[in-house]
């Protein structure tokens, strides 16, 4: 962003008003992330109460007029015990799913370069990855770089009618640089979504940036650079 500058302005103030002004970002920014986390802590909750809850209580009850026929008629009980199992395997992997949108396991388990695969492999088209960083960085960076590879994946997916994708992740003067990159149609807005917003927030509040260049039929360009603070 270019500095504006005022008359008469001395190089010192120039600085202090800078720092405001940087203050008055983040605080922002904070704002929003706070916003996005709490809409997002009531669109779990309904989910979970839509989803899995649901199954759970559904394989209760089916469990519950198993019990009922057992002694009566084995069989019929034999195939509610079936229904319930069914259900049941359906709820653990609703609870997955939801689970993987929250802060993948593998993530914390393996680190950047095997999330960012297990990515690329459920996307529906060809994605290549390219990640050369070395070692664990803070939870937060790490989260930040996942999270905005997996929102321009699902973007490109959902509306870049593109036929592959490229991802890359490298260590650059002090900061982790993710580039994610697609062949697909351009045109993209990051105004009119709240995915690209939140991501650009959640790597403001680092001390990062996120940009986005989407010239139409050019394809589109997702990049962030994040401060790479180590672990610990």
């Amino acid at each position: 962003m270019r500095q504006i500058r005022f008359p008469g302005e001395s190089p010192e103030h120039r600085k202090a008003r800078a720092l405001r002004e940087r203050v008055d970002d983040l605080r922002h920014a904070r704002q929003r992330i706070l916003a996005a986390a709490d809409a997002e802590r009531r669109r779990i909750e309904r989910d979970l109460h839509d989803g899995a809850q649901q199954r759970m209580v559904a394989v209760a009850v089916t469990l519950g007029l198993a019990e009922a026929q057992f002694k009566k008629d084995p069989d019929a009980a034999a195939k509610l015990v079936a229904q319930a199992r069914e259900e049941a395997q359906l709820a653990v992997k609703e609870l997955r799913e939801l689970a993987r949108g929250i802060h993948p396991a593998v993530l914390t388990e393996r680190g950047l370069d095997p999330a960012l695969q297990s990515l690329a492999a459920r996307a529906p088209l060809p994605v290549t990855v390219s990640a050369t960083v070395e070692g664990r960085y803070a939870p937060a960076v790490e989260a930040a770089v996942y999270f905005v590879v997996m929102e321009a994946l699902t973007n490109v997916a959902k509306y870049a009618s593109a036929n592959a994708a490229e991802v890359t992740v490298e260590q650059v003067d002090g900061h982790v640089v993710i580039d994610v990159h697609d062949d697909g149609v351009g045109g993209a807005d990051p105004a009119t979504g709240s995915g690209l917003a939140g991501l650009a927030d959640r790597v403001a509040a680092l001390g990062g940036r996120l940009v986005v260049e989407s010239p139409p039929g050019g394809g589109t360009v997702v990049r962030a650079e994040v401060p790479a603070r180590r672990s610990g």
